[in-house]
């Protein structure tokens, strides 16, 4: 089961495994849109605030972050807003 903003797992498994041969131009910019859309919310989440499901979909699919903060919260301790 995918989580709020993350592409699910049977769609990735979908665009993987139809040949580009056999995708048409949107297929392709659509891929590339979801499959990025996917990485930024793998990495805007915390691992320690993700299910064991999606962070076993990210380690297979290369999505894994190994942070325990978030990018929004080093943005926030970068300027002086965190802990």
């Amino acid at each position: 089961m995918s989580e709020a903003g993350r592409q699910s797992f049977t769609d990735k498994a979908g665009a993987a495994l139809k040949p580009d041969s056999q995708k048409s131009t949107t297929e392709h910019f659509g891929d590339k849109l979801k499959g990025n859309a996917d990485s930024a919310a793998s990495t805007m989440e915390p691992n320690s605030q993700k299910s064991t499901s999606q962070r076993m979909g990210d380690t297979m699919s290369g999505n894994s972050n190994h942070n325990d903060d978030s990018l929004l919260n080093k943005a926030k301790n970068a300027v002086g807003m965190g802990n």
